[in-house]
């Protein structure tokens, strides 16, 4: 390994900078932190033009500073080294609320003023700019959607490397700086993010340069990579797959020298690993550059306070100074920002001086107007063929069978082939895309990765577009950094194990809608999610692949965002995904199975109820459009199919009773009226479940959900909701049902002895029958009875 630039070498070889060079970066880095500082602290008084007060300061003093200096000194660096090689180039910052630097940069360069005119470059504006933060109304202390080139908000930790390779992907010309901090390294999600690397190809693919910034400190403790000895780092970044590159220290000359001549060798090797693999298509896996920074927590700031160590401990995490109403903690404050001189940096009327300004990028070269990073700006449609192609013929209901999933397949499929020119759509799966029967991908393209590829290796290349790795974290991350600028994508994964992504979940969704209320920010793709091998059908799994549960979390986040979808057949699958891949700005959750089940709707029908979301199924109906006796509804798949045989059974041995059939494709139509934009009327409600009629309603997931949204609907009392109740092992199909009271004889027996005066004992008592058969079957069998397995809806 190439020995890494010291302070050493340093003493005896001049570095890369001159010294006018070194004078004007530091000052632009001093620039930075400065801004940073007054973020923090300052609600007047912007410039120090006069005696810090106690009333310049703000109230409530909120903010981190700890990591900041870091990441201020990185940018001042990413801009000499855009400038120098042209670069295009975003910067994705890992570190938890390194807001106030991130914000600071992009106002020198000048992009915040241009996104928001009223923080002029001049003293007024300087003064906003810091009254803003962490203030109410005004922006947090993160680089959340408001922050110029921002794609990763950094709230929460370890998902800043996926964000950078989701980037890179199919992006050839595009550079992404990803500060790492140690903090969140200690994150599971970042620790297996190294692995990225053999899944960037050189030669199709954009760079990620990831600087792991070691400043030895958490809130209140020591970071573990910052505290074991650098072999042991080295041989752990080596292991998997990088080349280390140190810069480390505390004087800020020699660390400018140290950073500038690292940087300058790493883009080196980035475009010589490029120009190699492009040059020769079987180049060997190339080890990637990274650079370890460990400077101090807190550089820059004050040493002590009150006796207390400051810089370079877990002390400057947040606010290094507090109290400032205490004696002497006003001056410390005053002297600390008077220490980055001021007015070596911005003239009298608060512009930063020209000579300085003329450091940072122009025009989109500049990281905060880097379209890649606000990638509704970059988006274009995805090349659709007609959904309508793949239809199921369905001559009647209840006719065939058919794997959904596997149907969709073949729809993706074609998805991929007209828009690999574009590459700008991916399909990202834990290892599942055989699994949940969308094999019909591999015909056009394979599995990515650019580790060894052997002979009996089954669709993998280098060039695959189809992502699986066994990390929801990473299939998550990735797909998210990937749709943030700008391309399409599609994510399936078994239903119980998407919860491990649910908190990243939950991220992504305040970004999109945060970024509602920011013109600027232009609309991106929206996250498609596909939930399959689902709760019913986990026969040889058992217990610990059984839980519906995402949804519940999933319908907490605004309306605007969140869509979710409950196809019950391959042709409303295919209707479904369709509209979602063409959506902008949501969250789709499609919830589906892939075993063969009995196909309901042609594709025409399958239109109208998917356009609808909701309505009434009149072939299986007995209503005859007028008042029935009993809605008997139905979401899902599996739901479905055993409301329908719950029909077939009352129809026979229960002739007199009037049933109405109501299937549910977007259950957010059933949320009061106004609460989603999907939500029906009041009055379209009732039409559909009567105002005082009994309901019986067979749900996918737990119950409650239901409940939870039809809670102010007028009829919701007569509502009774069958579903999923954490009852479940490894047993039959249609066993989980009855484990669950969702089977077709209780919800007949439900259905009649919730029908006031309806005589029909002789059907309860054949139904409980028929289901104590089952069990005593499955119990010697092993399996569903030869009925159960062949029912057919209208064989009665």
């Amino acid at each position: 390994m190439p020995k890494t630039l010291t302070q050493e070498d340093l003493v005896t070889k001049a570095g890369p900078l001159s010294q006018e060079e070194l004078r004007k970066l530091d000052a632009y880095w001093r620039a930075a932190n400065y801004l940073s500082v007054g973020q923090i602290y300052l609600r007047d008084n912007a410039l120090l033009h006069e005696p810090l007060k106690l009333e310049h300061t703000k109230p409530r003093l909120l903010g981190h500073f700890g990591t900041t200096p870091g990441l201020n000194f990185i940018y001042a660096h990413m801009n000499r080294v855009i400038r120098k090689n042209d670069l295009n180039a975003i910067y994705v910052t890992g570190p938890g609320h390194g807001g106030p630097g991130i914000v600071a940069n992009t106002y020198l360069e000048g992009t915040y003023t241009e996104f928001y005119p009223k923080i002029t470059q001049d003293a007024e504006g300087m003064q906003k700019l810091f009254q803003q933060f962490s203030w109410p109304g005004g922006i947090p202390s993160h680089a959340s959607p408001d922050t110029p080139g921002s794609i990763n908000e950094g709230g929460e930790l370890g998902y800043s490397l996926l964000h950078a390779y989701g980037a890179a992907f199919d992006n050839p010309d595009l550079l992404v700086c990803c500060v790492v901090g140690d903090g969140e390294a200690e994150t599971g999600a970042l620790a297996t993010s190294w692995h990225s690397n053999k899944f960037l190809n050189p030669a199709s693919d954009g760079a990620v340069l990831p600087v792991l910034h070691l400043n030895g400190y958490k809130i209140a403790g020591p970071t573990v990579l910052a505290r074991i000895p650098k072999e042991e780092l080295i041989d752990l970044l080596v292991g998997y797959g990088y080349k280390p590159h140190f810069v480390e220290g505390d004087d800020p000359p020699l660390m400018h020298q140290l950073m500038a001549a690292t940087l300058d060798r790493v883009i080196a090797e980035i475009k010589d690993i490029q120009a190699e693999a492009r040059r020769n298509p079987d180049a060997p896996r190339p080890q990637w550059p990274v650079i370890i920074l460990r400077s101090p927590k807190g550089w820059t700031g004050p040493k002590t306070v009150d006796g207390l160590q400051i810089e370079g401990s877990f002390r400057s995490h947040q606010v290094p100074v507090t109290d400032l109403d205490k004696p002497g903690h006003l001056r410390i404050l005053e002297q600390w920002m008077l220490s980055y001189k001021p007015e070596e940096l911005f003239d009298k009327n608060g512009k930063f001086m020209p000579e300085l300004a003329a450091l940072a990028p122009t025009g989109n070269r500049r990281m905060g107007a880097n379209p890649h990073a606000n990638g509704g700006l970059l988006l274009k449609d995805l090349k659709m063929p007609d959904f309508r192609q793949y239809a199921v013929k369905v001559a009647q209901p209840g006719s065939g069978f058919e794997e959904s999933t596997r149907i969709l397949g073949k729809f993706l499929r074609d998805v991929m082939k007209l828009n690999l020119e574009n590459a700008n759509f991916r399909v990202m799966g834990p290892d599942e895309t055989d699994s949940n029967r969308l094999s019909a991908i591999f015909e056009v393209t394979d599995r990515d990765s650019m580790a060894e590829i052997l002979p009996t290796d089954v669709h993998v290349s280098r060039d695959g577009r189809v992502m699986e790795v066994l990390s929801e974290h990473m299939c998550e991350g990735w797909l998210e950094g990937y749709l943030l600028t700008g391309r399409h994508g599609f994510f399936s994964c078994y239903e119980a194990f998407i919860h491990i992504v649910t908190s990243m979940y939950n991220q992504h969704a305040k970004w999109l809608e945060a970024v509602r209320h920011i013109p600027w920010r232009k609309p991106i793709a929206s996250l498609n999610y596909l939930l399959t091998s689902h709760v019913w059908r986990q026969d040889h799994n058992g217990f610990s692949h059984q839980d519906p549960g995402f949804l519940d979390n999933a319908v907490n986040k605004k309306p605007e965002i969140v869509r979710a979808y409950f196809p019950p057949d391959a042709n409303t699958l295919l209707s479904v995904a369709d509209h979602c891949l063409r959506s902008r700005n949501y969250v789709n959750i499609i919830v589906a199975g892939k075993q063969p089940e009995l196909q309901w709707l042609d594709m025409d029908a399958a239109i109208k109820h998917c356009a609808a979301g909701i309505g009434v199924w009149k072939w299986a109906s007995n209503d005859d459009g007028g008042e029935p006796d009993a809605v008997l509804a139905c979401t899902g798949d599996v739901p479905t199919l055993e409301i329908l045989a719950a029909v077939s059974l009352l129809r026979k041995h229960v002739p007199s009773l009037k049933i109405r059939v109501v299937n549910v494709v977007d259950v957010m139509t059933l949320q009061a009226a106004g609460e989603h934009p999907h939500s029906l009327s009041d009055e379209a409600f009732d039409a559909l479940f009567t105002t005082n009629k009994p309901v019986i309603f067979a749900y996918h997931g737990y119950p409650w959900l239901i409940h939870r949204l039809c809670y102010r609907r007028r009829n919701h009392d007569n509502m009774h909701v069958r579903g999923y109740k954490e009852e479940g092992t490894t047993t039959t199909p249609f066993d989980m049902v009855v484990r669950n009271n969702m089977d077709r004889f209780q919800l007949a027996i439900d259905t009649i002895h919730r029908v006031p005066g309806l005589k029909a004992e002789d059907a309860v008592a054949l139904f409980q029958s028929k289901l104590a058969e089952h069990k005593q079957y499955v119990a010697s069998h092993g399996e569903d009875m030869p009925e159960v397995q062949n029912w057919r809806w209208g064989q009665d």
